[in-house]
């Protein structure tokens, strides 16, 4: 096995840099440029000079971890050194010249996975937590780091594969019929219970994908009820044009913000109204494609000329928009679904704690939540093979065809966390990670 190195910090200059060195001649070679460390216990730190011979190089922090316990599971140096740019790089070229390799794109983590020192689904919350935007992203990947996921799937396949091997040992003894090692009624009942804990998982995907990638939010409406002018004010910026002129928004248009630690993705989309344009038609064809999309509408309405055309089947709050032109005159009490604003003059803030509130009442899910496509593809096929496995029992298909399809359901299991999963699949999921993690 290779020692490899890489900056674990980000690139840019900056008051300190960290770079890693991890695989069995890691301490040997870092004792090579800086000080004795064979006698370091791990978790220990040492202030010393990196130095090639009487050459100097700068005043470095050197951190010893000792495999296994450490993140990758090997011997593993953290050198702290000055963030000047220069200094980075020639750490790097002294500890390649004195015998590692530049690591590849999330070798580290990859290198913890293949040590057992975490599963995929760990492996990968590692990225998720380095690219969370927003408290709530931060708090899923973590949650699936500190195993959430990994722990609801292993009780389910370690069941199933017990299940899977007695049905197994019955097609060793096919000479005699009467022998019959696993249970049906046990199996039926077991096939229901991880069918519904898969429905769970899958359903909850919707949400882990909002919270991942933003709570999709439409804002719909009429022509000229202040749609573009409310994108403005939730963002702060001129993001669309407003108009007077009916039809000034064709298409739709998007951007994301972050309020209270959620991400929103706002899609501002032509207003509703008939007309004989082709491309006008053609934007409220795709508005109406964003709204079947979302997960919340603004549904904007011009308090002076109140048409409504609310969709069905969706969480909607009402904007009644240029509340200002009420000129005095008394409006509803705002609630959880209808608002009062003046988009124009920004009054959005009551309407932000409102997306807030409507955004958290929709991420409060009991159990685990799955918020990668991988893992939701593959909870898919196990759901299907496990559909698969209860229709069999219920028509009393034979030990040998029960067999293939639960096969496919732990298969599809095991993908998830790594127990079965191809160097292909493993390349490409760490090809996406940073260099140096």
């Amino acid at each position: 096995m290779d020692t490899i190195t890489a900056i674990s910090t980000p690139y840019g200059t900056g008051g300190i840099a960290v770079v890693r060195v991890s695989g069995p001649d890691a301490i040997a070679i870092a004792e090579r440029l800086t000080c004795p460390l064979q006698d370091a216990k791990g978790y220990t730190v040492r202030h010393t000079h990196l130095h090639r011979g009487e050459d100097v190089l700068d005043e470095v922090l050197v951190t010893v971890f000792r495999a296994p316990h450490s993140f990758t599971g090997e011997d593993v140096v953290e050198i702290a050194c000055h963030g000047s740019l220069y200094i980075q790089q020639e750490v790097l070229r002294w500890l390649t010249d004195a015998g590692c390799r530049m690591a590849r794109a999330g070798e580290f983590t990859q290198r913890a996975f293949l040590n057992g020192k975490m599963d995929l689904t760990q492996a990968e919350a590692v990225a998720d937590l380095i690219a969370a935007e927003t408290k709530a992203e931060k708090d899923l990947a973590l949650s699936q780091l500190r195993g959430g996921i990994s722990s609801e799937l292993s009780v389910l396949r370690d069941r199933l594969l017990q299940f899977t091997s007695l049905v197994e040992l019955e097609l060793d003894f096919a000479d005699h019929e009467e022998l019959e090692f696993a249970d049906r009624s046990e199996l039926t009942a077991l096939a229901k219970e991880i069918e519904n804990k898969l429905s769970c998982l899958t359903a909850s995907f919707r949400t882990g994908n909002a919270i991942k990638n933003g709570v999709p939010v439409a804002i719909a409406g009429a022509t000229n009820a202040g749609k573009s002018t409310l994108l403005n004010a939730l963002l702060g910026e001129e993001r669309a044009i407003v108009s007077d002129i009916h039809g000034t928004t064709r298409d739709t248009v998007e951007d994301t913000l972050v309020i209270d630690g959620i991400l929103f993705r706002f899609i501002d989309t032509a207003g509703f109204r008939e007309t004989t344009d082709h491309i006008e038609e053609l934007g409220i064809a795709r508005s109406r494609q964003a709204i079947e999309k979302a997960q919340i509408v603004l549904y904007v309405v011009d308090v002076t000329n109140p048409q409504r055309e609310e969709p069905e089947g969706k969480t909607v709050i009402t904007v009644y928009n240029k509340a200002d032109l009420l000129k005095g005159a008394k409006h509803p009490e705002d609630d959880n679904h209808h608002i009062y604003i003046s988009a124009k003059h920004g009054e959005v803030d009551t309407l932000k704690r409102l997306l807030v509130k409507t955004a958290q009442g929709m991420f409060h899910y009991n159990g685990t939540i799955i918020s990668n496509a991988r893992h939701y593809e593959a909870l898919t096929r196990a759901l299907e093979a496990v559909r698969r496995v209860q229709a069999g029992l219920k028509d009393s298909l034979s030990g040998e065809l029960l067999s293939m399809d639960l096969q496919d359901c732990l298969a599809a299991l095991g993908e998830i966390t790594g127990q079965i999963t191809s160097q292909e699949v493993l390349n490409n999921i760490f090809s996406k990670f940073c260099i140096g993690k």
